[in-house]
């Protein structure tokens, strides 16, 4: 067999449907044994669109996500997909083209270390030297990119062994199972929670698992400890549940804090470093335990006394089976700093200015959206307020990243949201920034026939970073700039293009956009000036008096 084609039916036998990417001419006999096979390839317009679909895809399935570039600038365009998927957990396998490795006659062109490149930013990165490899590597190659804590991959195909001829069969998995925590942890952490007067559950990036999220209900519906939520921990729990105190969108100050402060045992589930630390520990402060796969890098600021280390979810369900409700326990202050949170935010929700304030715009997007509809955020000052604001009600429907926080992934990963469940509404809301850093997929969405709602929410100005010189008291510099004209944009691509002119007319707008069929992209401008204030000295000040 074609080494090009052993490659293909390894990756069919591992469950690919889709691979996203550009190929190249060092991808052309890869590229001819994708055509007949049963894996769709996805043409996209940049390499860095095509990682970010792919890891959205591992984010949403759990399976290995797939993306295709060429040598030399093809590849290196794949460095910031690695680092997003890396950081973000998300499992992805990169594949790339090289010239031939054992006679070429172009000397270095476009010959660059792919393989070291990606060495620092993913979990395994090798080269193919021979087509009798191929099976062992594209099996490793996916053990690794599933295996807890999942993250990117990288395989190195040069075109003089693709081409090679082998007998190799293909490789099948292993059954696996995730070890379980050790019975005295478990004892130890029912224990610590039964003797805690206020306990607080804490969700972070590392619980979104599907079974995970199902303990962690049994777990809040028995004891009625409420959580809190970590940015990317977020619709792990249903959040309009009146056990839910806030999200940790900010790093300090915000009435969620408040109840973190009361708190005398946090009880973190799915905690990971590359998120911003939701609370900050002190030595003889709170107590803390630890609930993940793996064990807590010890931080300045992070040092649990107690660690359940094993399977999330059946650590989750032992607790809740041995753990009784105590009447002792005290919780009535944390409905009260949610009170308090939602009492403050109604009144910048009801605001009638356009451009439209931020929380208002957070407030309509979520009526507008069905429960189990998928919003994709690029990345800038919004996620903030998304994070802060936006009500999830099951997980993955509000796709952020916390962890690179990378701008440009709001679009290819609404993209890739939609390919995934075609029958679920998905909106895309992206900076004017960080759209222009990959708009030019929308042509790739308009060509797939997709149903998708993109609203740019334009300032122009880079406003995440004005936030924060604002808050250093620097002068306004060097962060302003000019935008297209986003309807003509989108119409020269295909797709509808809409403008909001006043904030009454968003909902009906977005409505309109939702129950009709193609892309629409939206033009909102947004007013930041409140920032500052708002974020920095007013939510501080109120918090203050709880």
């Amino acid at each position: 067999m074609k080494a090009s084609d052993l490659f293909v039916k390894a990756l069919e036998a591992e469950g690919v449907e889709y691979i996203f990417g550009i190929p190249g001419e060092e991808n052309l006999d890869l590229l001819e044994s994708l055509r007949t096979s049963t894996i769709k390839l996805i043409l996209t317009r940049h390499e860095q669109g095509a990682g970010f679909m792919a890891a959205t895809y591992g984010r949403l399935t759990g399976k290995v996500g797939v993306c295709l570039a060429t040598l030399g600038p093809g590849a290196t365009n794949l460095v910031t997909p690695a680092a997003y998927a890396q950081l973000g957990a998300m499992p992805m396998l990169m594949i790339t083209g090289q010239k031939p490795i054992k006679t070429s006659k172009q000397g270095c062109f476009q010959v660059i270390d792919i393989v070291d490149m990606m060495r620092p930013i993913t979990k395994f990165t090798a080269q193919v030297v021979s087509g009798d490899r191929i099976p062992s590597m594209v099996r490793e190659a996916f053990r690794l990119a599933h295996e807890e804590r999942p993250g990117a991959v990288h395989i190195e195909l040069p075109e003089d062994i693709a081409v090679e001829t082998t007998t190799q069969p293909l490789l099948s998995p292993s059954l696996t199972r995730r070890p379980i925590a050790e019975y005295k942890a478990i004892a130890n952490a029912i224990d610590m929670i039964e003797q805690a007067t206020s306990p607080l559950l804490l969700i972070g990036a590392g619980a979104n698992r599907k079974l995970t999220a199902k303990m962690l209900r049994e777990f809040v519906d028995k004891t009625c400890i409420p959580f809190v939520t970590t940015q990317m921990g977020k619709g792990v729990l249903n959040e309009s549940d009146p056990r839910f105190a806030g999200n940790t969108a900010l790093s300090d100050n915000d009435f969620v804090h408040r109840a973190i402060e009361r708190a005398d045992l946090i009880i973190n589930v799915g905690h990971d470093v590359v998120e911003k630390p939701p609370f900050f520990m002190h030595h003889n402060g709170k107590k803390v335990i630890h609930i993940n796969f793996e064990s807590a890098a010890v931080d300045p600021v992070y040092f649990p006394q107690a660690e359940v280390i094993g399977d999330i979810a059946n650590s989750v369900w032992q607790i809740k089976e041995g753990i009784e409700p105590q009447e002792a326990w005290k919780l009535d202050f944390y409905k009260d700093v949610h009170e308090a949170y939602v009492q403050h935010r109604a009144e910048a929700e009801n605001d009638s200015r356009f451009p439209i304030l931020p929380e208002r715009f957070v407030r309509d997007i979520r009526k507008v959206m069905p429960d189990e509809g998928i919003v994709t955020l690029d990345n800038g000052v919004y996620k903030i307020w998304f994070a802060r604001n936006y009500p999830a009600y099951h997980p993955n429907t509000l796709l952020l990243d916390n962890a690179l926080a990378s701008m440009g992934a709001g679009l290819p990963s609404a993209i890739a949201a939609k390919l995934v469940k075609p029958d679920v509404p998905v909106l895309s809301v992206c900076g004017d920034g960080g759209f222009m850093m990959n708009s030019q997929e929308i042509e790739t969405a308009v060509r797939l026939k997709l149903d998708l709602v993109v609203i740019i929410l334009r300032d122009d100005a880079y406003g995440m970073i004005k936030w924060k010189q604002a808050h250093m008291t620097f002068n306004e510099f060097g962060l302003d700039y000019h935008n297209p004209d986003f309807v003509k944009y989108a119409q020269s691509y295909g797709a509808k293009g809409w403008r909001v002119d006043s904030a009454d007319i968003l909902i009906p707008m977005v409505e309109s956009c939702l129950n009709n069929p193609g892309v629409h992209v939206i033009d909102c401008p947004v007013d930041y000036s409140q920032n500052d204030k708002t974020l920095n000295q007013t939510i501080a000040e109120l918090s203050a008096k709880l």
